[in-house]
């Protein structure tokens, strides 16, 4: 992943975090050694303060791989609140919920295996927050599915928005991912329902508000 923040500047960031408990860093250090996407400490802490600023009690993720953003989300969820857990590898599942419940939060987690877009189709009633890390091709089509689910007031925050950088920069040819991405941009920011700032974090961070 290319450095979206200045290396130097990232680095001190990433000084500045607290120490994590012993589950949190076993999950960063699982994810380092197997090549697994998660958002990193410092996205998740946005993440949970963005969850605490508005009382988030029911919130869906699309895309969950071994559950570390779903720790942080269901801790600030709190033990009435609900988050629910997308994946559709199997192994990623039962390494989540092995976690979540040495954290002793499984009990906050509704844990759903299969395509995130489909499980938020097969799911009831609104949500505070989702949280979007899906496959980036179908980032258009989370757009479209979450903004109505989302209460008013509630929070859309995606990932990887600016995708090491090449957002910025003339498509590939056949690089489709990219240009989804792109898309999704346009889509939040050009939206009159939503209120949307990128946080330049890793690899770019969305939070938007429904207004």
């Amino acid at each position: 992943m290319k450095d979206i923040l200045d290396p130097v500047t990232e680095k001190y960031i990433h000084a500045l975090l607290p120490v994590r408990d012993k589950v949190l860093k076993e999950m960063e250090e699982y994810a380092r050694e197997h090549d697994v996407p998660i958002v990193g400490p410092a996205c998740a802490r946005v993440l949970y303060q963005m969850a605490r600023a508005i009382g988030a009690r029911r919130i869906f993720e699309m895309g969950s791989a071994i559950g570390y953003s779903t720790l942080w989300l269901a801790r600030a969820a709190g033990p009435a609140g609900t988050v629910f857990y997308t994946d559709s590898d199997p192994r990623n599942l039962e390494r989540a919920k092995s976690y979540l419940k040495r954290a002793r939060l499984d009990r906050r987690v509704r844990f759903l295996l299969g395509d995130a877009l489909e499980q938020l189709r097969a799911s009831r009633g609104s949500f505070d927050i989702i949280f979007n890390d899906v496959n980036k091709l179908q980032y258009p089509e989370a757009f479209r599915l979450a903004l109505p689910r989302l209460r008013r007031g509630g929070l859309l925050i995606t990932d990887n928005v600016l995708w090491s950088g090449r957002v910025a920069r003339p498509r590939a040819k056949g690089d489709q991912q990219t240009h989804a991405i792109q898309e999704f941009n346009r889509l939040i920011y050009g939206s009159q329902k939503l209120f949307t700032t990128i946080v330049p974090l890793r690899d770019g961070l969305a939070v938007s508000l429904k207004v």
